[in-house]
Parts: structure tokens; C-alpha cells; sequence
């Protein structure tokens, strides 16, 4: 703070300026304040004091506030003679003065501001130089912590191969002492046969089971494998081995006679149901080849596969009674049931098998294998027995069809069952693969035998059918005595019935096919060789059904031949002419029925072929193809048959008008021309008969005719019918 005297015409003031004035908020309007608020107020006081004096009424008050007596008025009215403002000066002094302390005030700041920036700048070079060193040290320090990161890693390492070291020296302790222990226990082996009974406790007390069982085992691969190894240098060579020999098979008999105690054991526990002892036993057996002794046995002494009781059942409820032969039918029933109670039985095994042993999976698979083996395989062996191809039993009896039936139905019940026991579980057993070798047999000549069924069923329907023709036929007499009329009724016609039979019949053995194979290029091959089989058997039957119906138009041609009317025309020849050429429109119509009957028959067949052939062979290159050349070539053979017979038709049908032309026509039916007379154009008795004839063979052939024949037949009529 400072302080400076005014000029003598002002009263001395005094005036402070601090350089605290200046910090923090300033305001040059509060500093003007202080400045001059301290005159001010001082004029003003003496202002009022020469106020007092004058008296009230002598006062005027000035616009800018301040008050003025009855002088000043008279003094301002005289011209303002005398100043209005008076304190103009004082504020002028301390403005300058103001200033000017102003004016040091900066230069000491300027002073302290230089001070302070050399003072900063000395103090910045001093951290500047510190920071550096700091930088320094930290990079020291940090390099330390690496060489100590190094070295802790390294000796980190070292402790841990130092521990890897120890661990394996530890083991090998461990293993030589076991093998220590061994080696005592395999002394006591070591001795001549037959002094097990001087063997320790440990192999002789039955509550040490277990640990004696694990011990005996790791003698026998220790002896076995080992000991040559383990001491080279103990023993020589022959005493060695004679040694070894000695405790190995002093060892086997040990183990064979531990395991014999652990079976018996199992048993008896296996009789009362005792699941924990059956557990501990099979446990301890595992040691032993990995319990497959066990397993075996423990399957081998189920009910179900050595009580004979079970067996006989077996085979009188899927074959009935020994006397009489079981229906397929029949069969699928007694299957199903016996398939479902193997299924329970070997699902109440699997609840024992799955709290008894330690590898519950591996006795499934050998339970499940057996079962298939043993109890399936001999109930098929008595099921299906192959029929003879060349001497079959006869279809009265069943036939071949019957064994293809059985086979059948037992491949699809026995996949099932194989489904089953997948479901209730068999371990790693393939139990479809097996199910399949079951019938490989069967599967193997199984294409062979439904084709030589087929053939069979073909033969005794032929048989049948001539046997119903016969029936028929026997009243009908011979062509000579009944003129002729028996020539229209073939022996044999052809039956599409009996083709939808033989359709019918390669139908249910695709089913079999499509059951037995299960790649594509065997059901293919199956199905072709099948389907073939009834192209060939059909093309046969129509082909000697149109044979059969041609040797009628034979037999009428010959007839009529017999009794061609000469120049001289009896009674008699007219009415055995008459006879033929009823005899011969009687097999012309039978012809006609007979290629109706094998155009619906192709037409099955190729209805069949489209609907249920075609998809299964699609799927293998160049089997459709083929099937379709053999369906061709199969059917011409009917096709020729029929074009020979609709040409015979036609040759019937003109020696017939021949005949009427040439018996009917009189010569007094015409006139000639020289004589005069006119014409009769009227149709001859001969003409209207001819137009008749032909009006009945047009309506046949159109009734019979189907498809491919009846345009060539009819042009063909036509065409000789107008020569003539």
C-alpha cells in the first residue's frame, strides 16, 4: 500500500492503489469508485455545512444533485462567473498521480515477471535434467526386470525338468519296486509243479481276491514279457528259460484255478440274484482276458439257450403242428409272437447285464449274437429247407412258391427283431450285417428259385387249363361226324385271366425281389431276370393260343378243298361244301377272338411293365433300355403268329365269295346284249349273298380287331375283295 499527498487547494486525501486490487474479479468501475468517492463526498459535506448558514430558503439545488446557496444562484445568473465544478483539479492531480503509480506498478510486475520467468526457466533446465535421469533409471530398471523375468523363466524351466526328473525317477522307483515285489512273488511261482499250496496268503485268502487276481496277472506279463529284459544279467541263458517256463505255467494254473473260484463264485450268486456279489466277481474277472470268459459264460448259461423246453416251443410256435404244413400266414403270426418274447427276455438281461458288468456293451453284443446264432438260426434251419429245383414238391403241396413265401415273411420278421434288439441295445455287434449272412444262403440261388417257381406255376396252369378243355371238348365229337362245326372250338383258347394270373403272380415276386435287394443293381438284376421270365411265359401261351387257333383255319381250309364244286353240282357235295364253309366262318371268328385276347394280354403286360417295372429299373444305366428290346422281342414271335393267321383269314374269306360267285351264279340271270331286250341290273341272288358274307367278317373284325391288326387286315380285305 502506498500514500500521496494532494495539491493544497484540495483537502490531502489519501490515495491507495495495491496490486491486490487487481487479482481475482477486477472491476474498473468499483476501482474508479474508491478513486473518487473519496472526494466527492468531502465537497459535498462542505457544500451542506455553508447551506446551514444562509438558511432553508436561501438553497437551490442544482441539476447534477449537489445544492447551492442564494450567492451561487445570483452568481450563476450573473454569467457563472465563479466554476461549477471545483473539484476538477484534485481529481485531475490524483488521475495523474494515478497513473503514474500505474506506471510503477506495471514496471515492478515487469520486474516480477522477468524474475520469475528466469526463476521458471532456471527450475525447468534443473526438471528437464531430472526427467532425463528418471528416463535413465527406468530403462535401467526395466532391463532388470527382463535379465530378473530371464532368470526366473530360467530357473522356472530348470525346476521343471527338475520335477519331470524327479516324477520319472519317482516312477521308476515305483516300478522297481513293484517289479521288486514281483520278482518275490514270481519266486514263489518259481518252484517245481504241483507246490502251489506254499504259496503266501495273499494267493490264498478269498477275501484278497481282487488284489491277488491284479497281481497274478501282472506276473503273467511280467514273466511273459519282461523278465528277459528286466534281469539279463541274473540268470543264464538255459536255467533262465527253464525258470521262466516253470513259474509261466505254475502261474496259468494258478490264474485258470482263480478264475474257476471266481466262476463258481459268480454262479452261485447268479442263482440267488445277488447283483453286488455277481458285480465284484465280474469286476475281478475282467482282469482276466478282459472279463470275455465271463461274458461268455454268463451268456452261456441263460435259460434260453440251454433249456431244450424252450427250444421245442420255439418250433410249435412258429411251425404249428408237425403233421400238417404251416401257412405263410401262420408263420408270420408265430414269429411275431416268438420275436417279441426275445426281445423282452433280452431286454430283462440287459437290466441285470447293465448292474452286473463292468463293460455292460461287450456282453450285449456277445448276448445278441448269440441269440441270432443259436435260437434264430435253428428255428430257420427247420423253417426254410430248400426245395429241390429239379424235383420240386408239387403246387398242390405249395410247390417252390412256398418256400419263397416262408422265406419271405422270416427275412422281414428277422429284420425286425434285428431292429429291436438295435433298440434295446447290442454294443458295437453289427446285428444288421448279421442278420443279412443269416440268409445269404437263401439270397444267394433266391433269383434262381423264383424263377423256377414261376415256371412251375406256369406249367400246371397250362395243366389246368387243358384239363378244363378237355372237359369241355369230350361231347363235341370229331370234325367228321359233326360236319365240321367242332373246328371253331379250339382245344385250348387263349384266357386273359390266366395272363392277369401270371401277371399277378410276377407281382408278388418283384415284392419279394425289392425285399431281398437291397442295392440298386441287384433288385435291377432281380427284377429283370423276373419280369423276363414273364415275358417269355406269355409270349409262349399267346403265341400257341393264335398257333392252335390257326390249325382250325387250317383244318378248314383243308375241308374245303375236299369239296370244291366242279362243273357237275350234287345234293350232296353242296351241302359238305356248305358244311366247310360253315366250319371255315366258324375258325375264322375264333381267330379273331383268339388275337383279341392276346392283344389284351400285351396289353397287361405293358400296363404292368409301365406301372411297376419301369421305376425300379430307371435307376441303373441301360436296364430299362435292354428290358424294353427283350419285351419286343419276346412279343414278335405272338405278332408273326397273329399276321400269318389274319392272312389265312383272308384267304378263307375269298374262297368263300369265290364259291358263292361261282356255285350261285346262273347264266339265265343275264341277257345278252344282241338279242334285243334290256338289261337287268339287278343284284344275283350270288351278289347279295357275298355282300352277306362280307358284312358278317367286317362286323368280326371289328368287334375283335384291336389296334395294330385291324388296319392292315381290313385293307388287305378290301383290297382282294374289290380285285374280285
Amino acid at each position: 500500500m502506498k500514500e500521496r499527498s494532494k495539491s493544497s487547494s484540495v483537502s490531502n486525501l489519501p490515495l491507495i492503489l495495491n496490486i491486490d486490487d487487481f487479482k481475482g474479479d477486477f472491476s474498473f468501475d468499483a476501482l474508479f469508485g474508491n478513486l473518487v468517492n473519496e472526494l466527492l463526498p468531502s465537497f459535498q459535506e462542505d457544500s451542506a455545512d455553508s447551506a446551514d448558514g444562509h438558511g432553508i430558503g436561501g438553497t437551490d439545488v442544482l441539476p447534477n444533485g449537489h445544492t447551492r446557496t442564494s450567492s451561487d444562484a445570483t452568481k450563476f445568473a450573473q454569467g457563472l462567473s465563479a466554476p461549477l465544478f471545483p473539484e476538477v483539479d484534485a481529481l485531475l492531480l490524483l488521475f495523474k498521480n494515478s497513473c503514474k503509480e500505474l506506471v510503477d506498478l506495471r514496471k515492478q510486475i515487469d520486474g516480477k515477471l522477468s524474475n520469475l520467468k528466469k526463476e521458471v526457466s532456471t527450475q525447468d533446465d534443473k526438471h528437464r535434467k531430472t526427467l532425463t535421469e528418471l528416463e535413465k533409471g527406468v530403462d535401467g530398471l526395466f532391463n532388470s526386470f527382463a535379465r530378473l523375468d530371464s532368470r526366473i523363466s530360467s530357473v522356472g524351466q530348470t525346476a521343471a525338468k527338475v520335477g519331470d526328473h524327479l516324477q520319472s525317477a519317482d516312477a521308476q522307483r515305483e516300478t522297481a519296486s513293484q517289479a521288486i515285489e514281483l520278482i518275490k512273488y514270481l519266486m514263489e511261482f518259481n518252484r517245481n509243479p504241483g507246490s502251489l499250496m506254499e504259496l503266501s496268503p495273499l494267493f490264498s485268502d478269498d477275501s484278497r481276491v481282487a488284489e491277488a487276481a491284479s497281481i497274478a496277472q501282472k506276473l503273467r506279463s511280467f514273466a511273459e514279457e519282461d523278465i528277459s529284459k528286466a534281469m539279463p544279467s541274473v540268470v543264464g541263458g538255459a536255467t533262465a528259460s527253464r525258470g521262466l517256463e516253470v513259474a509261466v505255467a505254475n502261474l496259468q494254473e494258478y490264474c485258470n484255478e482263480l478264475e474257476n473260484r471266481l466262476l463258481a463264485r459268480f454262479d452261485a450268486a447268479s442263482q440267488r440274484r445277488e447283483l453286488s456279489t455277481m458285480s465284484e466277481c465280474a469286476k475281478i474277472l475282467s482282469q482276466f482276458n478282459r472279463g470275455t470268459s465271463a461274458m461268455q459264460h454268463y451268456v452261456a448259461t441263460r435259460p434260453m439257450f440251454i433249456d431244450v423246453e424252450v427250444m421245442n416251443s420255439d418250433n410249435k410256435l412258429v411251425l404249428g403242428d408237425q403233421s400238417s404244413q404251416a401257412s405263410p400266414n401262420y408263420v408270420a403270426r408265430g414269429l411275431s409272437k416268438l420275436y417279441k418274447e426275445i426281445t423282452d427276455t433280452v431286454r430283462k438281461e440287459a437290466a441285470t447285464i447293465m448292474a452286473v458288468f463292468p463293460s455292460p456293451n461287450d456282453v450285449m453284443s456277445i448276448l445278441v449274437q448269440r441269440v441270432l446264432e443259436q435260437r434264430v438260426t435253428s428255428l430257420l434251419d427247420k423253417l426254410l429247407e430248400k426245395p429241390s429245383i429239379a424235383h420240386p414238391r408239387p403246387v398242390g403241396e405249395g410247390g417252390i412258391l412256398l418256400y419263397l413265401r416262408m422265406l419271405a415273411v422270416a427275412y422281414e420278421k428277422t429284420q425286425e427283431l434285428a431292429r429291436d434288439l438295435r433298440a434295446v441295445g447290442c454294443g458295437d455287434l453289427d446285428v444288421e450285417g448279421l442278420t443279412e449272412s443269416l440268409f445269404s444262403a437263401h439270397k444267394d440261388e433266391y433269383s434262381e428259385y423264383e424263377q423256377a417257381s414261376l415256371r412251375q406255376l406256369y406249367q400246371a396252369k397250362l395243366e389246368e387249363l387243358r384239363a378244363e378243355s378237355q372237359k369241355v371238348s369230350e361231347p363235341s365229337g370229331t370234325i367228321g361226324r359233326s360236319k365240321g362245326a367242332s373246328v371253331a372250338s379250339s382245344p385250348l383258347e387263349i384266357s386273359v385271366a390266366a395272363v392277369t394270373e401270371f401277371v399277378r403272380w410276377n407281382e408278388e415276386a418283384i415284392t419279394r425281389c425289392t425285399l431281398f435287394s437291397s442295392l440298386p443293381a441287384t433288385l435291377a438284376a432281380n427284377v429283370r431276370s423276373v419280369f423276363t421270365c414273364l415275358l417269355h411265359q406269355v409270349s409262349q401261351y399267346i403265341t400257341d393260343g393264335l398257333e392252335r387257333a390257326r390249325d382250325s383255319l387250317t383244318e378248314a381250309a383243308s375241308l374245303r378243298e375236299r369239296f370244291v364244286i366242279g362243273s357237275s353240282v350234287s345234293r350232296r357235295v353242296t351241302s359238305q361244301a356248305e358244311a366247310a364253309a360253315a366250319a371255315g366262318e366258324s375258325s375264322f371268328k375264333s381267330f379273331m377272338v383268339a388275337v383279341q385276347r392276346a392283344g389284351s394280354s400285351v396289353a397287361i403286360v405293358q400296363q404292368y411293365f409301365a406301372n411297376s417295372i419301369s421305376r425300379l429299373l430307371l435307376p441303373v444305366d441301360g436296364s430299362h433300355a435292354a428290358t424294353c428290346e427283350e419285351m419286343a422281342t419276346a412279343m414278335s414271335s405272338a405278332e408273326g403268329a397273329a399276321f400269318k393267321g389274319l392272312h389265312q383269314c383272308i384267304e378263307t374269306v375269298m374262297a368263300e365269295v369265290d364259291r358263292l360267285l361261282s356255285t350261285e351264279q346262273k347264266a339265265a340271270d343275264y341277257h345278252s346284249p344282241d338279242d334285243g331286250m334290256v338289261h337287268d341290273h339287278r343284284p344275283t341272288n350270288a351278289c347279295t349273298r357275298v355282300v352277306a358274307y362280307l358284312s358278317r367278317v367286317l362286323e368280326t373284325a371289328f368287334t375283335t380287331l384291336e389296334g395294330l391288326n385291324k388296319q392292315a387286315f381290313l385293307t388287305e380285305l378290301w383290297r382282294t375283295t374289290t380285285e374280285t
